[in-house]
């Protein structure tokens, strides 16, 4: 009986190796949840320098192409001054203005007080008020 008995587990034995060999294969090829997780971010404001340029209007700003894509302005961005002056300009994209600069009329900016090459947050603007205008903030 005893010599029976160790061949029938024997037999259990082989048989659910591969079963449990074929599960961890199937649960490998599933991705953990922290790895569905992983999305790419993507910038929504940046810090940028502000330059006087008197061929624009008021209610327009030029801007790089390449900080115009990266931050996704189609048409009209938004510029925060010190979290004091909030102002929506119509998105001028011109190859001719330098990468980390918008240029933006000096008559409108020396009104409000903000000086050439002041440090200003830009991004995409998304509201409904008036452009070239100083907002309330």
């Amino acid at each position: 009986m005893s010599g029976e008995e160790e061949v029938k587990p024997q037999g259990d034995v082989e048989e659910s190796k591969p079963s449990q060999l074929d599960l961890k294969k199937a649960l490998s090829l599933i991705p953990s949840a922290s790895a569905l997780k992983v999305r790419e971010r993507r910038v929504t404001e940046k810090r940028i320098r502000l330059r006087y340029d008197y061929s624009l209007k008021p209610e327009e700003a030029k801007i790089h192409p390449s900080l115009a894509k990266e931050l996704g302005i189609e048409d009209k961005l938004e510029i925060v001054v010190a979290e004091r002056h909030r102002f929506v300009f119509r998105a001028v994209v011109d190859e001719e203005a330098e990468p980390n600069r918008v240029h933006v009329n000096p008559d409108l900016m020396k009104e409000h007080g903000v000086a050439d090459n002041t440090i200003a947050t830009v991004r995409p603007y998304k509201g409904t008020e008036r452009m070239g205008v100083r907002l309330s903030v």
